[in-house]
């Protein structure tokens, strides 16, 4: 029992190679922040011309986000770590007796990678890929929210107030154990918007 139980622990040896892979890549890049390191800068995102309508099955939100990678991140992707961002979206229902009821939940994933072979920025979000000559471009359309459909048409009444909230951030979380020790602390690191909070009234789509 004991034998069993200590072989289906181990990871297989595959999944082992690229966890190992993946923790050298990080103290390589680490060692080299260390040696080119400069005074941190703050990386800051704001949220706007935000659009929430009705389409034909869903309501569907279109916003834009300003933010610019500090160098230090620019640096990193270029030395082949991927970072991960997230565009959270939250739909409440005010109610005067208890706490806001939760309606809608969203989260938007990105994946931006550096493709040394092809030299050409990467964005990943779900089973979708598309590449990019340069970060600038990579960063533009990631940063460019259109068509997320956010709720279906039936989960809202029509004419109902509510509470809707939006905000975009790195995910620290996603980066290698050793970068994740590193950016405690450090403002370079911490790329975030504030939410962004507005009062939505649900409508039917306008067919005219």
């Amino acid at each position: 029992m004991t034998d069993s139980s200590t072989r289906s622990s181990r990871k297989p040896p595959d999944q082992h190679r690229r966890h190992c892979l993946r923790r050298l890549l990080a103290v390589g890049v680490l060692t080299a922040l260390s040696i080119g390191a400069g005074p941190a800068i703050a990386a800051e995102a704001e949220i706007r011309n935000i659009v929430l309508q009705p389409g034909d099955d869903q309501y569907i939100l279109n916003a834009d986000v300003v933010a610019e990678l500090t160098p230090l991140l620019a640096d990193v992707v270029g030395r082949g770590v991927s970072l991960y961002f997230v565009t959270e979206f939250e739909l409440t229902a005010p109610r005067w007796y208890w706490l806001d009821e939760e309606i809608v939940t969203r989260v938007l994933t990105y994946r931006l990678s550096y493709q040394s072979l092809t030299r050409q920025y990467r964005l990943t979000t779900g089973a979708l890929h598309q590449n990019f000559a340069s970060l600038d471009e990579a960063m533009r359309t990631m940063l460019r929210i259109r068509n997320w459909g956010i709720a279906d048409k039936g989960a809202l009444k029509i004419g109902r107030s509510y509470n809707a909230a939006l905000r975009f951030r790195l995910d620290v979380g996603e980066l290698p154990k050793p970068l994740q020790v590193s950016a405690l602390g450090r403002k370079d690191w911490n790329l975030a918007s504030d939410w962004y909070r507005w009062t939505f009234v649900a409508t039917a789509r306008d067919n005219k």
